[in-house]
């Protein structure tokens, strides 16, 4: 007897037979107790798509105040590096 590989399926896949199921059509080659987990699991994530998941992805992950203060950083760092290489006569040649 062969044994048959062990076949991997796509999340796309997954959610197309667990709406299937709870339509209640069954027309997959896939074994029914597999059929009815994908399905439960779909209807447990889906109150995350209403509930407080939803907007709390929505909130930006980065803090505005770090990013402006290391663009001010950067700033100076460059109008000194202006200064210091406009002094030694190098940044005329630099921008040519």
């Amino acid at each position: 007897m062969t044994k048959r590989p062990r076949r991997n399926h796509s999340p796309a896949f997954k959610a197309k037979v667990a709406i299937a199921a709870i339509k209640g059509e069954k027309h997959f080659d896939v074994h029914p107790n597999q059929i009815t987990q994908w399905r439960s699991q779909l209807l447990e994530g889906a109150t995350a798509v209403f509930g407080e998941g939803a907007r709390a992805d929505a909130a930006p992950a980065v803090d505005l105040k770090v990013l402006h203060a290391k663009i001010g950083e950067l700033t100076l760092a460059n109008d000194f590096l202006a200064g210091a290489l406009g002094k030694a006569g190098l940044l005329a040649s630099a921008r040519r």
